[in-house]
């Protein structure tokens, strides 16, 4: 008999507004991407000191996790399955500019897309599966059949999947957490349906 597995919340950043599945949460007109991170990082009155030291698309794989984790109880067995267009480009062209003058280490760590994986595993405790994928836009089916695999096959109870894009200072965030827990049906079309619903 096949299971069934539902959108259980969403969440999603994208010029200056942050709305989850209830509301708009935080709207801000502040275009440099630097500030707009720090103010949802005191909007949420976050206290984690190693955020400052990452690059944008790590803040906001952080942030969008904090808001879509501090309102469900997680596992540590959660997966996360993420996707861009962009991979670590804005990351790596900063570090390409550090290397005229001294080739920044910090900047280097951040080189690859997948690390705000590892980001997101530390900060929340995450034991799981994890994997980052390449499309040229967003991808529902993707999504949705790598996820369904990893709850089927039981190997994690929950995953948060979704759209995590930064390039030239703009940003696309879209993270759903996925669970057996009876809410919207997660289907294709349903994460289609919101994204696109998100982005017009």
């Amino acid at each position: 008999m096949q299971q069934d597995f539902y959108i259980k919340d969403w969440v999603k950043i994208k010029d200056g507004k942050i709305s989850n599945s209830k509301s708009e949460i935080f709207n801000s007109s502040e275009k440099n991407l630097d500030f707009f991170l720090k103010s949802v990082y005191d909007f949420l009155e976050l206290k984690y000191p190693k955020f400052h030291k990452m690059d944008g698309l790590s803040k906001l794989g952080i942030l969008g996790t904090e808001i879509l984790f501090r309102k469900n109880s997680i596992s540590t067995d959660t997966a996360l399955i993420l996707s861009n267009n962009a991979s670590s480009l804005e990351t790596d062209r900063q570090f390409q500019e550090s290397t005229k003058t001294f080739a920044s280490p910090a900047l280097f760590v951040y080189t690859l897309p997948n690390i705000v994986l590892g980001e997101v595993s530390i900060k929340f405790k995450l034991q799981s599966e994890n994997a980052f994928f390449i499309a040229e836009s967003f991808n529902a089916e993707l999504l949705k059949n790598y996820t369904e695999s990893l709850l089927t096959s039981g190997k994690s109870s929950e995953v948060l999947c979704g759209w995590l894009n930064l390039q030239n200072g703009e940003y696309d965030v879209f993270l759903c957490l996925i669970s057996p827990e009876i809410n919207i049906s997660f289907s294709e079309e349903s994460l289609k349906n919101l994204y696109f619903a998100e982005n017009d």
